[in-house]
Parts: C-alpha cells; structure tokens; sequence
C-alpha cells in the first residue's frame, strides 16, 4: 500500500477532489498554506495500492495545471501539484 500526499493549489481543489471521489479513490483533505507567495494550498492524503499509483497520478496531472499570474511586474507560475509517494507497512479502518 501506498500514501500520496498531494499539494495542490486551493483553486483545484474542489475539482480534484471529486475526480479522484468518482473514481473511488478515498481522499482526506487538510487545509495549509504554502511558503511562497502564501497562497492557499490544500494537502490531500490518498491511500492507495501500488497498482493504483499511475491512475491517481494522471488524475492530478490533467487537473493540476501550472499557470502563470502577475506580481507586480512579475510574471510568476503557480499551480501544479507536490506528490510525495510513502510505503505504508499497514493500514487499518475502524
């Protein structure tokens, strides 16, 4: 088994969330706020098997977009997703 912890921008959240949910993957959410720019972001932990990895991963990517907005005068790209795959040794529901 496997744990995905995925940062995502906020702005993706809402639609991430229910294409992981309709493709009945379990998802928790945490709300957070990241360093840069200190913009809304949200931790979602996705429990999955190792089979599943590449199914979850897609689903992020098509969603999670990298776009570029203006700081000043700046042009600065946000968005995309930090994934972090962890091995579970075990797992339990009660």
């Amino acid at each position: 088994m496997k744990l995905l912890i995925a940062i995502v921008q906020d702005a993706d959240t809402p639609k991430l969330v229910k294409a992981l949910m309709s493709n009945k993957f379990r998802v928790t959410k945490l709300a957070s706020t990241g360093g840069f720019l200190k913009s809304g972001n949200t931790t979602l932990l996705i429990g999955v098997e190792e089979n599943q990895i590449d199914d979850v991963l897609s689903i992020i990517e098509e969603i999670c977009s990298s776009r570029a907005i203006k700081k000043g005068n700046q042009e600065i790209n946000i968005g995309g997703a930090t994934i972090f795959i962890m091995d579970i040794d075990d797992f339990k529901r009660i």
